[in-house]
């Protein structure tokens, strides 16, 4: 029987899964592989920081619902993975981080570039493995990839010793993976999604809250059908953007923190909550003693950790979000197919519908006046027809982004929502737009989160990646600055960042291209002008450099307690 070495035999694994980009950074624990995978086909695109290779497989994860994969050596290549793990962990985002590792006979001896990357991310990733043996190396990786990518996705690290990687052995990739104890349940328990519809038929004035369990079980359809059908108004979490069309009649926005007041008003009004896909979070619940409390509350997701974990539920559904809806909307069809029911909840619409008027999302954008960043994401939204995949750093510029850029359809939104990631969205465009060459593909930053990764604009520049980067340039760590501003006592202490680079310079620096607005007149030329640049552009937008964030529930209070303006 033909024998590989454990280099060639990583690739052969890859291969059998379908992979064809890696996003990584070599180094000597990895240079066998390296040497293989420069003879093979799969693309590989060379970061210029590895938690940027994690980010951009996470982005290339979320625009293209496969897996992403990332390449890295031992010690510290391994050790600066950690918060693109954390981040995707946090979000249930499918990736495979494969680290170099010292030879097996010198682990625990304090060897050159060794560090115990398995125990460093046991907490944030979904499993991980130090692959010990040469036998077990296509049994870790195909295990590997289907812990990634089923049940509730996640990041998976796996831990490869230099002389795993030169031992020789037979290749023979599973037609299956079956592992002990594994066993997610997709099929959601039929009863109790009957006693969920009852109170669906009791409910005056029911509400969906929906997650990112709905993009990552590519339900957004069903449940699109699903709530036309009953007229039940469906509100999204941060990472839930795009799972239900933004311009339907029945949406409501976001919730939460910075939610819509006429979500955060639903929410509190409503009789039924239907949670799918989402895990109650503290910006989505604020106060929980006074979430939704005159609700009962339905529960459907595919993690059973996540129910009954943050608030009391009545009827808990354990189960694939797309299998549960199909369910839902089958019994639609048996029960009530030729009920009228945007009658039947015309008193809750219309309800909804005055919370809109009295409190819309909205600005005023002067033209003698400092740029508004709303009237930017406006404009980056009507020129791109809607239908951009727009990546967020993190802070204001991804709020903003959040309220402004109304999402069609799911895998258009990338940020960082759990771990809260400054520096997760240029190299997660840059991931995106490598899966999605046909889009356009647009990072709204902030001048100081852009700062973070900014050395990947050599890499854009290498591989011709056409990333558009809108920088909202206030100067001012912004998020940070506006809770000074409104609960500590507007002492801005150590977030000035008025000794910021010249954004357009810097993108000439790297062979990219720089524009920049700053005044209201320039903005949409500037956005114009970049859309139609081939390569990567930087644009550089001055805005109003106090501008919050509103609505914006503070912390511990309340959804009803918002700051409106």
């Amino acid at each position: 029987m033909e024998t590989y070495s454990g280099a060639k035999l990583f690739i052969k694994c890859l291969e059998a899964e379908g992979v064809d980009l890696i996003f990584g950074y070599p180094g000597g624990a990895v240079i066998d592989i390296y040497h293989e995978l420069d003879q093979s086909n799969i693309r590989h695109v060379l970061v210029r920081h590895e938690q940027a290779a994690v980010h951009a497989a996470d982005g290339y994860a979320r625009a293209s619902g496969k897996v992403g994969v990332a390449l890295v050596t031992s010690g510290p290549g391994a050790t600066n993975t950690v918060t693109g793990i954390a981040s995707a962990y946090m979000d249930s985002i499918p990736v495979v981080v494969f680290t170099g590792q010292v030879p097996t006979p010198l682990i625990g001896n304090d060897a050159f570039q060794e560090v115990d990357i398995v125990g460093i991310t046991r907490p944030c990733t979904k499993h991980n493995f130090l692959v010990k043996n040469s036998k077990d190396l296509v049994k870790c990786i195909s295990q590997a990839f289907h812990l990634a990518r089923t049940g509730r996705p996640g990041p998976v690290v796996v831990d490869l010793p230099k002389d795993i990687q030169q031992a020789y052995e037979p290749f023979a990739y599973p037609d299956c993976v079956d592992i002990c104890s594994y066993n997610p349940k997709y099929d959601p328990h039929v009863g109790q999604l009957k006693k969920a519809f009852d109170l669906i038929l009791k409910a005056e004035r029911p509400l969906i809250y929906g997650g990112g369990g709905i993009i990552a079980a590519k339900a957004s359809g069903e449940l699109t059908k699903f709530a036309r059908r009953l007229s039940v108004p469906v509100t999204m979490t941060l990472m839930g953007l795009g799972g239900f069309p933004g311009d339907d009649p029945l949406w409501l926005g976001m919730l939460g923190m910075h939610g819509t007041y006429r979500a955060n008003m639903a929410v509190a009004n409503c009789d039924l909550l239907i949670a799918i896909g989402a895990r109650f979070d503290d910006r989505v619940t604020g106060k929980i003693e006074e979430f939704a409390p005159n609700a009962k509350i339905v529960h459907i997701d595919i993690d059973p950790s996540s129910i009954q974990k943050n608030v009391r539920v009545d009827v808990p559904i354990v189960g694939d979000c797309r299998r549960a809806l199909q369910v839902l909307n089958s019994i639609v069809d048996e029960r009530n197919g030729n009920d009228n029911w945007t009658e039947q909840r015309a008193a809750w619409l219309d309800a909804i519908e005055d919370w809109k008027r009295r409190s819309p999302l909205a600005y005023a954008q002067d033209p003698d006046q400092p740029i508004k960043p709303q009237y930017v994401i406006d404009t980056i939204h009507r020129l791109t027809k809607g239908d951009a995949i727009i990546s967020t750093e993190v802070g204001q510029n991804q709020m903003w982004s959040a309220q402004y850029y109304n999402f069609r359809s799911p895998n258009s939104f990338l940020s960082s929502g759990g771990l809260g990631c400054m520096g997760y969205g240029f190299p997660a465009a840059i991931g995106a737009a490598m899966a999605c060459p046909d889009r356009v593909v647009v990072d709204i930053a902030g001048d100081g989160s852009i700062q973070m990764n900014i050395q990947e604009m050599a890499t854009a520049v290498q591989y011709s990646i056409p990333v558009k980067i809108a920088i909202l340039n206030n100067r001012y760590l912004g998020m940070v600055r506006q809770w000074q501003q409104l609960f500590k006592e507007g002492r801005y202490a150590s977030t000035n960042m008025e000794a910021a680079p010249d954004f357009v310079r810097l993108a000439e620096a790297y062979g990219a291209v720089g524009l920049r607005a700053t005044k209201p007149s320039e903005v949409e030329l500037v956005v114009k002008q970049a859309l139609k640049i081939k390569g990567p552009v930087i644009m550089d937008f001055l805005i109003e450099r106090e501008e919050n964030v509103y609505p914006m529930v503070p912390a511990g209070e309340p959804l009803t307690h918002m700051l409106l303006a």
